[in-house]
This record gives structure tokens, sequence and C-alpha cells, in this order.
């Protein structure tokens, strides 16, 4: 698992160990931000379930002004601070140890975040749960791109989620990413 293009580029990253994590493929990850690329300069990022912290660093790497680090893991936090600091994007991130939920109220109160990225362990609703949090709504600038990272079999219908309108899909071989605008 590496940084794929910006700033860092080339530099391996750590992944924790064991089958708690499941980091994104590099080549599902230079797929994701070859399509987002023009919407990374200068913004906030928020990396929910960041497990090894890839996809945030990723942002940094290409433009991102901040990144916001959302890990309920011990380990996994750990190997994070180890990635922000070995790529030199440690003075741009920010980790929070804690289960997302209770972390979108601390977010709350301060700034918004322009892209948001998520995922959660498949099959447990997670992803329904962030979307439909008022404090994650609230952290969300207008108009934000918002990523869901699901298994193949993930269905997310509009009615679920007011305030957000549904993209697009990004179909892989076991997964999938869900492209969302807040509303």
């Amino acid at each position: 698992m590496r940084v794929i293009a910006g700033k860092a580029k080339r530099l391996q990253l750590k992944a924790p160990k064991g089958m708690d994590t499941r980091p994104t493929t590099d080549r599902i990850k230079e797929t994701l931000f070859n399509m987002i690329q023009d919407e990374l300069y200068d913004i906030h990022f928020l990396d929910l379930f960041s497990g090894s912290g890839g996809i945030g660093i990723e942002a940094l790497s290409r433009g991102a002004k901040k990144a916001v680090f959302v890990e309920q893991n011990r380990e996994a936090c750990a190997v994070i601070k180890e990635n922000l600091a070995f790529t030199h994007l440690d003075g741009q991130g920010e980790i929070f140890e804690q289960n997302v939920l209770p972390a979108l109220g601390k977010l709350r109160s301060g700034e918004t975040f322009e892209v948001a990225f998520m995922d959660p362990p498949y099959g447990k609703g997670l992803e329904i749960q962030v979307l439909q949090s008022k404090d994650f709504y609230s952290i969300l600038a207008e108009k934000a791109l918002v990523i869901v990272e699901a298994d193949i079999e993930t269905v997310i219908l509009e009615e679920e989620i007011p305030g957000f309108r549904i993209l697009k899909e990004k179909r892989y071989k076991t997964n999938k990413h869900i492209f969302l605008e807040k509303m």
C-alpha cells in the first residue's frame, strides 16, 4: 500500500496488523482519486473509519489543506500517526481515536468538510447511521461530496438519507464507491 500521487508519491504506508481493517487497494484508490482530483485542492477532508489513514493521506498528498481521521482502533490510530509522520503530512492531520458517531458531535463545533469518505465495516448499516446523523450533516460544507465504500451488495436509497442526493456508483469486483452530494 502506497501513496499514489502528489507530494508524498510512492511512499509506502503501513497497515494495522490483523484482519480488523481492509485497506483500499492501490488500484481502487487510484481510480477513486482520479475521479475526485479536482475536488481536493485546499479543502478539509474527513476520513471516517480510517483504518491505516491511506485515503486521507492520499487526499493530503494531492492538495487537501487538512484531513481529520476518525478511527476507534488504538493500533490503527498509531499506524495513522506513523504514516502521517513518514509522509511529512503530520502537521495537516488530526486523529480522533473513538467511535465515529460520538466523534461527529465533537467535530460539530468549528470547521466544515468539503469532502468526506467513509469505509465502515461491511454489513452493519453504519453508513446509513452516519448519513442520517444530524451531527454529520452539520459538519459538511454546502454541496459537500460524500463517498461511501461498501460491499457490492449494499444498497442506499435516497429516501433513507434526507439531505443527500446520490450522484453515481462505481462498482469493482467485490465492493463499490457510492458518491453523494449534500443538498
